[in-house]
């Protein structure tokens, strides 16, 4: 590590008031480590509303002192830079030790909300637990990464964020030479339901409870005094889990990846890999590689989120109840709420994007019949519900043309006007309202990867600087933009995203 006095008196000049209660609590889900330098570290991000949001100040880490501390050269005062141990069921298959391969856990901070957050270094090197890779990470899964976890924040969803971007001056080998780079992330904190599945795997029953308290304190204190405080942080994860995954259906967004290792106790999107808007609607949709059998398609996604939950449930039996049928009674009885749940959620959700602020027992038929028109129609998600509002300030036109052909939804629109009525409320209200909850800009695979390749083959951020600023007021139509709010051109090849690990 980088330890010159000109390094040291510019780490002096960042204060981040660590305060790291996991390296306190913790101990055995965990494993101190140093990032390993950079060689020619630039920086190309920087997110100063997070860093005012943090309680940092941007200035002093926009800067060479905040480069020297994103580039892992030098370790800002009050770090304890750790490896963090997880475990995970990876495509279905139980991995018992996984870990930060490649990301260290540099500390916690409080943010101007008094909330608690982890700041971590990504593809900083090799850990304990990289498994034989170097623990780098390329520039173009960091600035996807980047460019996806705030497109997710201006969306509404909660998420992991992106505070700033480098590359480290050196090459990493993948199926081709690409540029090194790091991540710097931001996230209530980086425990999983992996982390559980990693005590659990060792039969340490008391590092496990442990854990659960730490968790129960730092994300859930509500749920210490219910009458079974270990059930009622379940059903509290379980909500958060349930609220997430609608949110992401209600968007077109496909994870990828929902192995337990890539789902987060706290109820935030982490691990942007191969992750990808959905364009045109196909329930079926899958774009990431490595997932051949569909597993993780758009619409799995609801039933894994059970699934996922219910290794979490395993792994806190003995704490539900000492009666062993009994814990999994009451945890079951909770797994089975989870989908009504998560419905409740979703249609809450869809609701608003219909302008619909009552409830009627048949809207779950007229959300679900847009759906099937839309497949039909091979119409685009994200416009169809955009271009509604246009029908309702009068011109049906740009909806009508996203379909093959527009009969089917033209009755199923009437419908939708005649269920509008029992609101009561003005169109052009309704329009306003529906226009603040369907966004008009989400990141375009097409313009994803027009930004990242020229970041990568012609060193050029300003596609990629473009694309960030459009997708980050995703609701704002702004003239000159149209370009980022249409579907790629027709092609017969699918898309295709990579882990990037």
């Amino acid at each position: 590590m980088l330890k010159s006095t000109e390094a040291m008196n510019a780490n002096n000049s960042v204060q981040f008031n660590f305060d790291n209660s996991l390296a306190r609590s913790l101990e055995g889900f965990f494993v101190p480590c140093q990032p390993e330098p950079s060689v020619a570290p630039k920086l190309i991000q920087f997110n100063h509303a997070l860093a005012e949001e943090l309680g940092l100040d941007p200035v002093a880490l926009d800067s060479d002192a905040g480069l020297a501390i994103f580039a892992g050269n030098v370790a800002p005062e009050g770090a304890e830079p750790v490896a963090l141990a997880y475990a995970g069921h990876q495509f279905g298959g139980f991995a018992p030790q996984l870990g930060d391969g490649r990301a260290l856990l540099l500390g916690e901070v409080i943010d101007s909300q008094q909330r608690r957050r982890d700041i971590q270094l990504k593809g900083s090197g090799i850990t304990p637990f990289s498994r034989g890779g170097d623990g780098k990470a390329g520039l173009g899964p960091v600035l996807r990464e980047y460019l996806v976890a705030e497109a997710m924040h201006a969306l509404g969803v909660p998420t992991t964020r992106a505070l700033a971007a480098v590359t480290t001056g050196e090459e990493i080998y993948r199926q081709l030479p690409l540029p090194g780079a790091i991540l710097t992330r931001v996230a209530a904190s980086h425990i999983r339901v992996g982390t559980f599945q990693y005590g659990a795997a060792r039969g340490d029953v008391e590092k496990v409870r442990a854990l659960a308290d730490y968790v129960m304190a730092r994300h859930y204190p509500e749920t210490a005094n219910a009458e079974n405080p270990y059930l009622a942080f379940f059903e509290a994860v379980a909500n958060a889990q349930a609220s997430l995954i609608a949110r992401w259906m209600q968007i077109g967004f496909i994870h990828g990846v929902m192995n337990t290792d890539n789902m987060t106790i706290s109820g935030e999107t982490i691990d942007y890999g191969p992750c990808a808007f959905m364009e045109r609607y196909a329930p079926g949709t899958v774009f990431s590689s490595i997932d051949r059998q569909g597993r993780y398609a758009y619409a799995n996604q609801p039933s894994i989120l059970s699934w996922n939950l219910t290794r979490l449930a395993e792994t806190l039996i003995r704490f539900v109840d000492p009666e062993q049928d009994r814990a999994i009674a009451l945890l079951t009885e909770t797994i089975e709420r989870v989908q009504p749940l998560y419905e409740k959620y979703w249609l809450a959700g869809m609701r608003s994007k219909l302008g619909l602020s009552t409830e009627d027992s048949q809207d779950f038929d007229l959300i679900n019949d847009l759906l099937w028109v839309m497949e039909d129609g091979q119409a685009d998600f994200t416009l169809v519900f955009r271009r509604l509002s246009q029908a309702l300030r009068g011109d049906s036109a740009p909806v009508q043309e996203l379909f093959e052909q527009s009969g089917a939804f033209d009755v199923w629109a009437r419908r939708w006007r005649k269920r509008l009525k029992q609101e009561g409320v003005a169109e052009e209200t309704v329009a306003q309202s529906m226009d603040r909850v369907n966004p008009i800009y989400i990141p375009r695979n097409h313009k994803v990867e027009e930004a990242l390749d020229a970041a990568i083959d012609q060193e050029d951020l300003t596609p990629f600087t473009k694309l960030l600023a459009v997708v980050s007021q995703p609701f704002d139509e702004v003239a000159g933009n149209e370009a980022y709010a249409v579907p790629a051109p027709a092609t017969d090849m699918p898309y295709r995203t990579f882990c990037g690990t």
